[in-house]
């Protein structure tokens, strides 16, 4: 990662959503347009391939978005094409294979398995499509990827754990581990970064690749976990999402549980925020969506129209795919998200509005912690 991506990193995850990546040169460079002579005109269509749907965020917020940022790089002459695979990895090569087919004129494709849909993007590469990875580093000749700090986040949630156990971290401490799909490249990340934090501090009881980031995986896996342990011996759970975190405290609260141990989680889910209000889950990991989707947005326009300059200012990192290194990459920080922070990040964000999280069931809680 560069010095300047790591610093932001680095403070943002220490504090609150005051991030201007304007600071790094980045989006400024959207403004200043005319420093190559466009290959394609405002007249082009954008595939988008997201992944799946039990994580709400692709469908409330990736798309939307990223629709909307197009429309207005392109003077409301570009369009998007969508598909959503709904975790299939066959489907997503069905319709990045349609996307080719269409000629569309840059792809970007969040992968359900990233090794699987190699073969797709070199196809897309050979029709002259540029793909641009998002969200999840797929294989294959992609021209870009845009993602969050991925080991950071495994760190803020190691992090966290840590310091909901307090005097209880040392070692003795047994936790559950469940990890994300072993298909998806940025599970390893979460995993890895979370391990460095853990590794030493805390006893790993159990630990489980999930399979698809199913909710309904990790409750059978957590409901395993709890017959060897014991729903009372589990100190912490480290969730690597929060749709798998609300299968975990389902097990949890079947096993007779009531005194739940912290959960964490990832995506600033809706229902996590208000599973965090009421204390029924430790933390999440906010990501700022808008921010990853317009970016994402602004490399595939400057790539399909020849703004070099433009593009390269996106993409001022580097990473390495299993199949290629060097490619160009935008890191994107997060937040740690806890009950001490959900007005300042997902409410100041206008992800949700308050009114959103403190529905009736929750109106006593959220006024315990002042949010209103």
């Amino acid at each position: 990662m560069s010095s300047c991506m790591r610093r932001i990193a680095i403070s943002v995850a220490a504090s609150t959503m005051t991030l201007s990546l304007a600071a790094c040169g980045v989006l400024d460079a959207a403004q200043s347009g005319g420093e190559a002579s466009p290959t394609k005109g405002d007249d082009i269509t954008v595939g988008l391939l997201l992944p799946e749907t039990a994580n709400t965020r692709y469908e409330q917020f990736d798309y939307p978005i990223f629709k909307q940022k197009v429309a207005s790089l392109t003077r409301h002459q570009g369009k998007v094409e969508y598909a959503n695979a709904e975790a299939s990895a066959d489907k997503q090569a069905e319709q990045l294979q349609k996307m080719v087919d269409d000629r569309v004129d840059v792809i970007v494709l969040d992968a359900v398995d990233a090794h699987a849909v190699a073969e797709g993007v070199r196809k897309a590469k050979a029709a002259g499509i540029p793909v641009i990875a998002y969200d999840r580093l797929a294989e294959g000749p992609i021209d870009a990827y845009i993602s969050f700090d991925n080991e950071l986040v495994g760190e803020t949630q190691g992090r966290a754990v840590l310091e909901a156990l307090g005097d209880r971290a040392g070692g003795s401490a047994r936790i559950v581990m469940m990890n994300g799909s072993p298909t998806d490249p940025n599970a390893k990340q979460f995993k890895a970064g979370a391990l460095s934090q853990l590794n030493g501090k805390v006893t790993i009881a159990k630990s489980y690749d999930t399979e698809g980031w199913k909710p309904e995986e990790a409750e059978a896996n957590m409901a395993e976990a709890i017959n060897a342990i014991g729903g009372d011996n589990i100190d912490a759970v480290y969730s690597a999402n929060d749709g798998m975190a609300g299968g975990v405290i389902k097990a949890l609260k079947a096993a007779g549980v009531t005194d739940l141990p912290p959960v964490t989680g990832q995506d600033a889910d809706l229902e996590a925020v208000r599973r965090i209000v009421s204390g029924e889950q430790y933390m999440s990991v906010y990501k700022p969506y808008p921010q990853e989707a317009e970016a994402a947005a602004e490399m595939a326009v400057a790539r399909v129209q020849g703004r070099d300059i433009q593009f390269d200012a996106l993409t001022e990192d580097k990473v390495d795919s299993p199949t290629h290194k060097g490619i160009p990459a935008q890191l994107v920080p997060v937040v740690s998200l806890t009950k001490s922070n959900i007005e300042s990040t997902v409410v100041a964000d206008g992800i949700y509005r308050v009114s959103e999280i403190c529905t009736d069931a929750y109106a006593a809680a959220c006024a315990a912690i002042g949010l209103r």
